[in-house]
């Protein structure tokens, strides 16, 4: 009875799954996300056939995408879906009534604000026993979806195109949203639990059924109209779906059956930090490392195939012709586990917040661009020590990865099997200095973010600065005209207004 009332205490929303939860001997808060997100899938096949921009008006599609994504978020978090509600309409009456001037500005401090108070709070609420899918979760995607549209606002309505970029310009807002258009961005159905945060237009173009057809038009290079693809049925989104779905099983079942017998916990259990070898606890940790990610992906994947199946994430046609559904996804499974860079990985993970992230800060920080990044990458996690251990560790470790990109990488193009070799070794580098630094992440806390840090000897701390301090005078021993040559791949003279267009969204984060 005491652990039956333990669960049902710590879930803040409906209790009406309790004896699911029993039965299958899972949380409830993560019974209450995973039934709403099929239901949310299911919501999405009818969204489109039945309510599709030729059946309904926009105004019943905003409403409906609203009201379920409301639904959901009280289902899972009871009152505290007030605090969603209550940051949404506040930044609403900033959008609106603010000097378009300071507009961007202003909504960044009160959603970034809110967002950390309520951050705060959750610490002391759960005294670091942290629920799975807590309401601060749906509270960081709408912070990253207000703060993405004020500075398109800001974008659009004060500043020249020509002190934009061009994905600036693409992306930039002319007319402030409406009370329905600006609640159904922020709390439709499809991304309020777990998002992704796509742009505002790209929305906008999903409600209205502008969405297919104009990428469709951008893939044929004219917008004449008279490409053929004005003639034909839009691509169905059911194959990427299915195969996001047979993701989302393996992920599950590999939850069930690996992450649960790997325990992160267990890296800092004192018998094992005191008796096995370092080299084991190595191993170890990094096996754990590896066996947390799946549930990541099953919760990306599964939102992302969602969105797809109300036809929202069209990307366009590859190469070989074939309709993309990864217009907003938020992963990329192969290249993360199969990368050879730190950049490459914090790249293709959790995509679409790297994309907030160099939106509303890389780009236009004046200066320290990206130790701006991490801090607000952080201040935007909440407020556990373990956040600031992992983004102020990916600093040095960033600095050095690129120093040593930079200094050897073309010793090793030479021939198939020497970059063979570069790559085995860059990638056990790369996936040892992750599980180093995400290790904080998962623990949390300050003391047994430390107990890993000395059993690990601070080993990617020391090796990570050295190599930065090192590399970085020997760059700077060199010829300075060397690195004032003008790289003429890096003009965005030479790239087209419609490369540009097409090129927008690519989920690719300052160097």
């Amino acid at each position: 009875m005491g652990d039956q009332g333990d669960v049902a205490f710590k879930t803040t929303g409906s209790r009406w799954l309790l004896p699911v939860s029993e039965y299958f001997g899972f949380p409830l808060d993560q019974v209450n996300f995973l039934v709403c997100q099929l239901f949310a899938l299911a919501a999405a096949f009818w969204f489109r056939l039945y309510l599709s921009p030729g059946h309904a008006s926009p105004l019943v599609r905003h409403a409906v995408a609203t009201l379920f994504g409301i639904s959901f978020v009280i289902f899972c978090f009871g009152w505290y879906s007030a605090h969603i509600l209550i940051v949404v309409l506040a930044s609403y009456l900033i959008l609106i009534n603010t000097d378009i001037s300071n507009v961007h500005r202003n909504s960044m401090m009160t959603a970034m604000g809110y967002l950390t108070v309520c951050q705060v709070s959750r610490v002391f609420i759960y005294n670091y026993g942290i629920l799975s899918t807590d309401f601060s979760g749906p509270l960081m995607i709408v912070t990253q979806k207000i703060t993405t549209l004020a500075f398109q606002v800001h974008d659009g309505m004060c500043k020249k195109p020509e002190e934009l970029t061009p994905e600036q310009k693409c992306l930039s807002v002319t007319e402030r949203p409406s009370l329905i258009e600006y609640l159904s961005y922020n709390l439709n159905f499809l991304s309020i639990l777990v998002g992704p945060c796509s742009n505002y237009k790209d929305y906008i173009d999903f409600i209205e059924g502008r969405h297919i057809r104009r990428r469709l038009r951008r893939h044929s290079g004219t917008c004449n109209g008279q490409n053929g693809y004005d003639k034909t049925p839009d691509p169905s989104p059911l194959n990427a779906v299915c195969c996001k779905l047979l993701v989302c099983c393996g992920c599950m079942l590999f939850f069930l059956t690996v992450t649960k017998s790997l325990p992160i916990t267990y890296n800092i259990d004192p018998y094992f930090v005191s008796h096995a070898p370092f080299l084991t606890r190595l191993t170890y940790a990094f096996f754990s490392i590896q066996a947390a990610r799946p549930k990541f992906y099953f919760a990306w994947t599964l939102a992302d195939a969602i969105n797809n199946a109300a036809g929202f994430g069209f990307m366009g046609m590859d190469d070989n012709g074939k309709p993309s559904w990864d217009l907003i996804c938020n992963l990329n499974i192969w290249k993360i586990e199969t990368a050879t860079s730190f950049k490459t990985f914090i790249d293709n993970w959790n995509i679409r917040t790297g994309v907030w992230l160099k939106t509303v800060c890389y780009d236009r920080a004046p200066r320290y661009r990206m130790a701006l990044t991490f801090i607000l990458s952080a201040l935007w996690h909440g407020v556990y020590p373990g956040y600031y251990f992992t983004f102020i560790t990916a600093i040095p470790i960033t600095m050095a990865s690129r120093a040593v990109r930079k200094s050897f990488h073309h010793y090793f193009l030479c021939s198939k099997g020497v970059k063979l070799v570069y790559d085995i070794i860059t990638w056990a580098a790369t996936q040892l200095a992750i599980c180093y630094t995400v290790m904080p992440f998962l623990l949390l806390a300050v003391e047994p973010t430390m107990v890993y840090y000395r059993s690990m000897y601070f080993h990617v701390h020391i090796i990570s600065i050295l190599t930065a301090i090192a590399l970085h005078h020997k760059h700077k021993l060199k010829d300075p005209s060397a690195t004032a040559k003008p790289c003429p791949s890096s003009s965005p003279s030479l790239c087209s207004p419609q490369c540009q267009d097409a090129h927008a969204n690519n989920n690719v984060k300052g160097d």
